[in-house]
């Protein structure tokens, strides 16, 4: 198993190196990169050019340490009037000056070091903003898993025992709405009945605590935080629940329809000692070792529109952002930060399964 670790730790940089090249290689044709941002700002309002201006001017730290953006070379037709100098010292301060292929091994050399650059429009570096807005991403990702945990695998064993009756079907219908609404729109509507949006003003609409949180005591302070991930926690749980229920369902079915099952059944052994002493073990195996890649759905996509809706400043903000920005640091860092966690999260998933089960043993698989 130690060799299966070592081997999958190994990938681990070749596959980061594969998802930030590719996503580097589709930015180079996508249009409206951060110089031809600052100069239609420029010709449309000089102040608030000059200073995002200003804030990318960090030299070589906002550029150089990114090493990430758009296709460059050719002219954009909003800086036609403008100082072609000018021009030429703007492209210096992103770090476009440089051919593509040199910002990007720029970009992996200091990724290596873990130096994500600084973001062109918050003089500050893209590291800090990360470690800044991550409590938001992981309180919204390990709460909304552990209640779906909770909620997906009593619910799924109750359906698996009472398959077919009244129960099952009306429980169904919860999974159907699950399924078919995503948490984006449940998450509108629970802003709209419980945020003061048209009916009932019981929630924040914004913000993970309040402005007044430090000076609160800290039982107070707790069930601020708790009130404000109410709505978001809420919503997120409502558009995962329903898979995760199915599945345990039917792995709970497929094992009480074998043969060991019916065995210890006719022995006499008590349905409850059945079902969560023989069947258990074999049913849960797949649903807990999931548990990481859920984990890793509720943190990187599951959260991003929640947080842009209740204005949560987390990581799923903070990349919209800068993709509206064109903040190709902060882009690029968020990427690599979220790969990196994905696989590990993912590597742990395979652990899991063989902490579950120690028959499952992945040391003789090749990867």
């Amino acid at each position: 198993m130690f060799a299966y670790i070592v081997r999958r730790l190994a990938l681990i940089p070749l596959t980061l190196v594969g998802i930030v090249a590719i996503n580097f290689a589709i930015v180079q044709i996508a249009p409206g990169g951060p110089v031809e941002q600052v100069l239609a700002r420029f010709k449309g309002t000089a102040v608030e050019a000059t200073a995002r201006i200003s804030g990318a001017s960090g030299g070589e730290t906002a550029a150089g340490s990114a090493a990430s953006g758009a296709n460059q070379g050719k002219v954009y037709r909003g800086a036609q009037g403008l100082d072609p100098e000018f021009i030429a010292d703007i492209k210096r301060q992103f770090g476009f000056d440089k051919p593509a292929y040199e910002r990007f091994w720029i970009m992996l050399r200091d990724y290596l070091r873990f130096d994500l650059g600084k973001s062109y429009f918050r003089d500050r570096s893209v590291l800090e903003l990360i470690i800044d807005k991550l409590p938001v991403s992981i309180s919204l990702g390990v709460w909304s898993t552990l209640l779906i945990y909770l909620i997906s695998i009593p619910l799924g064993i109750a359906k698996a025992v009472r398959d077919g009756s009244r129960f099952d079907v009306a429980t169904s219908m919860a999974v159907i709405v699950g399924y078919a609404i995503p948490s984006f729109l449940f998450a509108i509507l629970l802003i709209v009945v419980f945020a003061g949006g048209r009916y009932l003003d019981w929630f924040p609409l914004r913000g993970l605590i309040s402005d007044n949180w430090s000076e609160l005591s800290w039982p107070a302070r707790i069930a601020d935080y708790f009130w404000h991930l109410t709505l978001p926690v809420t919503a997120m749980v409502i558009g995962g629940f329903a898979s995760l229920t199915m599945l345990t369902k039917n792995s709970f079915l497929e094992e009480i329809n074998k043969h060991y099952v019916t065995t210890a059944r006719a022995k006499g052994v008590s349905e409850h000692q059945v079902l969560y002493g023989h069947v258990f073990r074999n049913a849960m195996l797949i649903v807990i070792a999931g548990f990481p890649a859920t984990l890793v759905g509720m943190l990187f996509t599951g959260s991003v529109l929640i947080e842009v809706i209740f204005s949560l400043d987390g990581l799923g903000l903070l990349g919209f952002e800068a993709v509206i920005n064109r903040d190709y640091p902060v882009m690029f860092g968020d990427l690599y930060i979220f790969s990196l966690i994905g696989l590990l999260l993912n590597l742990v998933s395979d652990l899991t399964y063989h902490l579950v089960d120690p028959r499952i043993d992945f040391a003789a698989r090749e990867v």
